[in-house]
């Protein structure tokens, strides 16, 4: 029997290798990856693997505790927010926006830097399909061997039009790709104005380049020089917070913790070569530049700009789940 993939992997009764995620009486989650023989255990009993296995998408199943489950596949989102991860993931709600706004379609060729846990690759590579190409750019190998272990759990195998380039973004890209033929760059990292020239290059007149900062000192300094650069649209910004809402009868009411400040996103349109944007008429806001500011002036450490260290413990420890995790699942597909 053929493997499954694609649309497959996320269809039909539950196989061995499968994902499951399991939802109790009181909302609480928890993710398995189902192997034949193996058991689900909690404080209060245990819930066997093969119990799963053949079973369709959406069955309920009973622990020995009498308690009832409900199995399903876990969806992109839920997968981002419970796999193993190096680096702060981008949330589900930023990953949309980012398809949506910076118009991810079929085909399309994509330059991402920095990877990450892979989080938004695996929205990037749902959007851009088997006849696009995403060409990611991370600094770190324990990361990238950390978002590749997570697309190959996710996708089953790895995927066609992903390729990982460990290094530097500016001096990795010009190699990777001729001028004017990228589609759209998205930057998740901490300086992305450092790489605007050489994203510029790449871009095709009209591409979008969208970045993901976490600070308003970042989201300031990626539009101001990308402003004093010129060639490209004026820099929109803006930030979501989702609010989720308890339903129970008459008792509807807007739940008591919500999704607030993840990021913010900035995004810009790359202008035909040799072009002047028209003229600004709108006046700048009282104080905003001073005599002597200039747009590239100052340097940031990665602590001042709000990135939280990651222990190389904790990094050791989830490059090794996330690859044992990934090489179960292609084991499963190769029996298959």
């Amino acid at each position: 029997m053929s493997s499954p993939s694609g649309a497959d992997l996320r269809r039909g009764p539950f196989r061995a290798g499968d994902r499951v995620q399991l939802t109790d009486p009181k909302g609480r989650l928890h993710t398995i990856t189902l192997e034949a023989g193996k058991e689900f255990h909690t404080h209060r009993g245990h819930l066997k693997h093969d119990d799963l296995i053949g079973v369709p998408d959406g069955a309920v199943v009973r622990h020995t505790s009498g308690t009832d489950y409900l199995a399903l596949r876990p969806l992109l989102a839920d997968f981002v927010l419970s796999m193993p991860r190096g680096a702060q993931v981008v949330y589900p709600k930023d990953a949309g926006q980012i398809v949506t706004y910076a118009d991810i379609f079929p085909g399309a060729t994509v330059v991402e830097a920095g990877v990450g846990s892979g989080a938004l690759s695996l929205s990037l590579l749902r959007a851009v399909g088997e006849s696009g190409r995403l060409l990611s750019f991370e600094r770190r190998e324990d990361f990238a061997e950390i978002a590749r272990a997570n697309a190959r759990t996710f996708f089953g195998e790895d995927h066609p039009a992903w390729t990982v380039t460990v290094g530097d973004l500016v001096e990795a890209l010009p190699a990777a790709v001729e001028p004017g033929t990228v589609d759209r760059v998205v930057l998740d990292m901490l300086a992305p104005w450092e790489c605007l020239d050489a994203v510029g290059e790449a871009l095709v007149p009209g591409g979008v380049l969208i970045c993901y900062v976490a600070t308003t000192t970042q989201l300031s300094r990626v539009a101001e020089v990308a402003k004093a650069a010129g060639g490209w649209t004026e820099p929109q910004a803006w930030e979501s917070m989702v609010r989720g809402w308890h339903l129970e009868g008459l008792a509807v009411r807007p739940e008591h913790r919500m999704h607030a400040h993840t990021g913010f996103l900035v995004m810009m349109r790359r202008m035909a070569p040799d072009t002047l944007a028209p003229t600004r008429k709108k006046r700048p806001a009282p104080g905003a530049y001073g005599d002597d500011y200039t747009a590239a002036e100052g340097t940031w450490s990665p602590e001042e700009l709000g990135e939280r260290p990651v222990s190389d413990k904790r990094l050791r420890r989830t490059r090794r789940d996330a690859t044992a995790t990934a090489d179960r699942v292609t084991d499963r597909e190769e029996e298959s």
